[in-house]
């Protein structure tokens, strides 16, 4: 059985446990109420599901030998690793960063501060670049069909959420001061895709 398809399914587990576990146990001891929402601008549980749900059926396919994987170099499954550990860790990091303002999906009625500091002041959305770390990672350590093809829906998914939900919701919620944000911090990467 290969070793890193056991180590990115720990991995995914892992992710939920502290990300999504642990994290929605601190908000709901912060704030009395649980970070999912479910409003016309998108599912939080649906959006957990689809995000694991190719890496975990890529790793237990690869471990069944259910799917073949991709000859690739062998240093590849220790970056893979590392890639993941950083996403996990890096994730972690942003939300709490967040504090009370962060939430699985999105309710066009709520409204929670804007936070621009820690790693919000170079990145308006460090949780999904964690995400995209961490999803690389997993395609590195199960190198087949159904973690390339997760790893390539979460970044689609992602950009279109972003563009069409999430920064549509911060400029009517906080009009000018998030603009001014946008204008000088990058959507993922620092300095790239800043709106001008």
């Amino acid at each position: 059985m290969p070793p890193m398809a056991w180590a990115a399914l720990v991995g995914v587990i892992v992710f939920g446990v502290v990300c999504i576990g642990v994290r929605s146990w601190i908000h709901v001891r912060r704030t009395g109420r649980g970070p999912f929402r479910s409003g016309p601008a998108g599912n939080g549980v649906a959006a957990v599901v689809l995000f694991a749900g190719p890496y975990v059926a890529g790793s237990i396919l690869d471990l069944t030998g259910g799917l073949d994987r991709a000859s690739t170099a062998a240093w590849l499954g220790p970056v893979g690793l590392s890639l993941t550990v950083v996403g996990i860790a890096a994730t972690m990091w942003a939300q709490l960063a967040m504090g009370e303002s962060w939430r699985i999906g999105v309710d066009a009625e709520e409204r929670t501060a804007l936070v621009t500091t820690g790693p919000y002041r170079r990145v308006r959305n460090p949780i999904y670049t964690a995400m995209f770390a961490f999803g690389l990672g997993q395609v590195l350590l199960v190198p087949n069909a159904l973690t390339a093809l997760g790893f390539a829906a979460t970044v689609l998914v992602i950009e279109v959420v972003v563009r069409r939900i999430e920064e549509p919701h911060l400029v009517a919620v906080h009009g000018d001061r998030v603009r001014s944000w946008m204008a000088g911090t990058g959507r993922f990467v620092p300095w790239v895709g800043a709106v001008r």
